[in-house]
């Protein structure tokens, strides 16, 4: 089986302004690494549907999504967060990359595809029941890890969030939630400054300091991580894929390279085939440094397709 590639084009036509790190540059250059790389050809392209107001609800506060919904504007921009807003094609777009979670959620569990990667846009990960924050508008992730335990039935299932910020949203979430175990590693202290005195356990932070390289990073995963995932046998994987780890992101301060993108997929690989029939649903975060990005998610696509 192969692994599907979502997206939209409505993706692309998100736009928070040319100064804005979250840009559409991003997805052209995975698809431009995609081509380098001779993947794209490989991957089974499938373009995204919309997510449902109820699966939004699973997550979501009904007055949160009414009012992102009534600040979409006809044209300019409207600010919902310091960091985060939109134009009048990024709700089309919020809406798609939820769904396009979704979308992965539903092939891997009819066995149409090994496993999923969701390039989308905006991110998630940042985004609580009731909040927009750090580019992110509907928690993607979440949608899609809600609809698995929901829709189709699922007891565990585990999100590996490897962006280098810490996925607050994600945790507010499913912090009251055991059937989702939350593995985070993050830079801190840094943005959105949390996570690090987190206590639950099902929430699993891994805080790690500025400088953090490919050696040090892979000891903590391995020592943190990878055990709590081998004890809680998920039935199905999701990884909040941020690639801002890079060392060549000056968004942060993490020296990570593609190689270390390889090791942490192969890792999520290695628990999915044992636990969870190898089902993962990867959806982008953060990554912007478009080198970088598109080289990295090449390297973690092709490990996915086992390529």
């Amino acid at each position: 089986m192969q692994t599907a590639y979502i997206t939209h084009p409505s993706y692309r036509l998100h736009d928070m302004g040319g100064w804005h790190p979250e840009s559409p540059a991003r997805l052209n250059a995975i698809d431009d690494q995609l081509h380098a790389a001779r993947l794209y050809d490989y991957l089974a392209h499938q373009e995204a549907l919309p997510v449902t107001r109820s699966q939004l609800l699973r997550v979501h506060d009904a007055a949160y999504i009414d009012s992102v919904e009534a600040a979409s504007p006809s044209e300019g921009r409207h600010a919902l967060d310091p960091d985060t807003s939109m134009n009048p094609h990024t709700l089309e777009a919020a809406r798609h990359a939820a769904g396009g979670a979704v979308m992965a959620v539903d092939m891997a569990m009819r066995r149409e595809v090994a496993n999923a990667f969701v390039a989308c846009r905006p991110p998630g990960h940042h985004a609580t029941r009731s909040q927009a924050m750090g580019f992110c508008i509907f928690n993607n992730v979440a949608v899609a890890a809600a609809h698995a335990l929901d829709q189709h039935g699922l007891e565990r299932v585990a999100i590996v969030d490897f962006d280098v910020h810490h996925g607050n949203g994600t945790e507010a979430i499913f912090r009251d939630d055991p059937r989702v175990m939350l593995c985070s590693t993050f830079q801190h202290p840094f943005y959105p400054y949390s996570g690090a005195d987190s206590a639950n356990p099902h929430i699993v932070n891994v805080p790690l300091p500025a400088g953090t390289t490919g050696k040090p990073y892979r000891e903590a995963f391995s020592a943190h991580i990878l055990p709590r995932l081998e004890t809680f046998r998920p039935q199905m994987l999701f990884c909040s894929a941020g690639f801002d780890g890079h060392r060549e992101d000056d968004m942060a301060q993490f020296g990570l390279v593609e190689a270390d993108y390889v090791w942490i997929t192969e890792q999520v690989m290695d628990i999915a085939a044992h636990h969870a029939e190898g089902r993962i649903v990867s959806v982008l975060e953060g990554g912007y440094d478009l080198s970088s990005l598109g080289r990295s998610v090449a390297a973690h696509i092709k490990t996915l397709a086992g390529l």
